[in-house]
């Protein structure tokens, strides 16, 4: 590397370095152009100069994926180094930055999973989800990294999360010797999240392990902290190690999906059914004199029209449309950031003005004033239900993409503070 450029990567001499530029302007080119190499940004991370190291990466973003000699990449540098502001910095920037992998194939995710570093590892887990597909040269994930180096903590987090956005298969992945994460882990917390019956290539179980092996890990199980016990100024990665209220999130949404079923139905084919034809009293003055009081029996109706007093009408629509629009509601929220999920929107959307449709063309129209207050009352409240179940979900998509980018929003701090270290 040029000498020059040395000097002004170690002092953080953002001038001196477009100085260098406007005499040599393609000198980043032909470091980009090194497979192995030093470059500015790697002596910009070992120096901890945030700005600077921010500089070369806009100009030359492909410099962030470069292993030096050593086989580590600058952003494993800065973590090395303890250079936190300068790591947020680069995964702003490019949040695929998490998956480069070093000597070793270790991740700076396996490489947080290794100093213990639990909300740094969750804000990286929120900032890129993929990241947890990546395994070492050993085939191990950053769930088996956490396990072997008996961090209790940031085990939690990325079972907590896994669990959260339902990719709970991950943890059986195996490692070149066969073993789960639950082989090598023999702790509770996995038991209820996996399938406790997997064998390693010797053939066995995780209780097997256990008792051939004994409870090594006890003592480590026991220093952690009940989720209850944690303070009330909770980071990301409390949240994604805390106990869900029931076992997973798919346990939330098949109840709220019963409960949307048969409201739905319920609300299709309500007690009483339809009327099957057209009535309207004959005029007083009529001649015609009907039999045994059927005038006083029947209200004015149409074909399709609800039967069920009008009275009993409203309620039952009322409150039975109601829980269905707050389980439509709900399963529009958990399903936010899911594959899919904006054609699950759309189609949701759909069908609740299909059954707004349906609300308005079978609920009574002829009767007395306060029939027609009631329906007019009741269409109003199932159009604004249909149209807050279309914008719940995208009044909170942004919080959820806000999270994705890594603002740690549980601890309402900035990513980069404005000035350096």
């Amino acid at each position: 590397m040029d000498e020059q450029l040395r000097t002004a990567a170690e002092t953080g001499d953002v001038h001196a370095l477009y100085t260098k530029l406007a005499d040599d302007p393609y000198i980043l080119d032909r470091i980009d152009h090194v497979p192995i190499v030093d470059t500015p940004l790697h002596v910009a991370a070992v120096a901890g100069k945030l700005h600077f190291a921010m500089e070369v990466a806009n100009l030359k973003p492909t410099l962030a994926w470069k292993l030096n000699h050593m086989g580590l990449s600058p952003i494993h540098l800065a973590l090395q180094h303890e250079c936190i502001k300068m790591v947020t910095g680069l995964i702003t920037l490019n949040a695929q930055l998490i998956r480069v992998k070093a000597k070793g194939m270790i991740t700076p995710l396996h490489y947080l999973a290794q100093i213990e570093d639990a909300d740094l590892l969750a804000e990286f887990l929120s900032a890129c989800q993929s990241s947890i597909e990546d395994t070492t040269v050993h085939s191990e994930t950053a769930v088996h990294v956490a396990i072997r180096n008996c961090s209790i903590r940031c085990f939690k987090v990325p079972v907590g999360w896994l669990r959260r956005v339902g990719k709970e298969d991950t943890l059986d992945w195996k490692d070149e010797d066969g073993n789960s994460a639950l082989h090598t882990a023999m702790v509770k917390l996995l038991v209820k999240n996996v399938n406790v019956n997997v064998k390693n290539l010797n053939g066995l179980t995780a209780m097997d392990i256990f008792h051939l092996q004994g409870s090594l890990q006890n003592t480590e199980i026991g220093q952690s902290k009940k989720a209850s016990d944690l303070t009330s100024n909770m980071t990301l990665g409390d949240y994604f190690s805390k106990e869900l209220t029931l076992k997973n999130s798919n346990d939330v949404r098949t109840i709220i999906l019963v409960i949307a079923t048969t409201t739905y139905e319920a609300g299709l084919s309500p007690p009483g059914g339809y009327w099957q034809d057209d009535y309207k009293p004959p005029a007083a003055n009529n001649d015609t004199i009907t039999s045994l009081g059927q005038e006083q029996e029947q209200r004015p109706h149409r074909a399709g029209q609800m039967i069920m007093s009008p009275t009993n009408l409203f309620y039952f629509l009322t409150f039975n449309g109601l829980a269905f629009y707050l389980s439509v509601w709900t399963i529009l929220v958990t399903i936010i950031g899911l594959t899919f999920s904006g054609a699950v929107y759309t189609s949701t959307s759909l069908l609740l003005y299909a059954y707004y449709a349906s609300m308005v063309a079978t609920f009574p129209t002829q009767g007395s004033e306060g029939l027609i207050a009631a329906r007019a009352l009741y269409i109003a409240l199932t159009l604004a239900s249909t149209l807050a179940a279309y914008l719940i979900p995208w009044m909170t998509f942004p919080k959820h993409r806000n999270l994705k980018r890594r603002v740690d929003t549980m601890r309402g701090s900035k990513v980069l503070a404005s000035s350096e270290n």
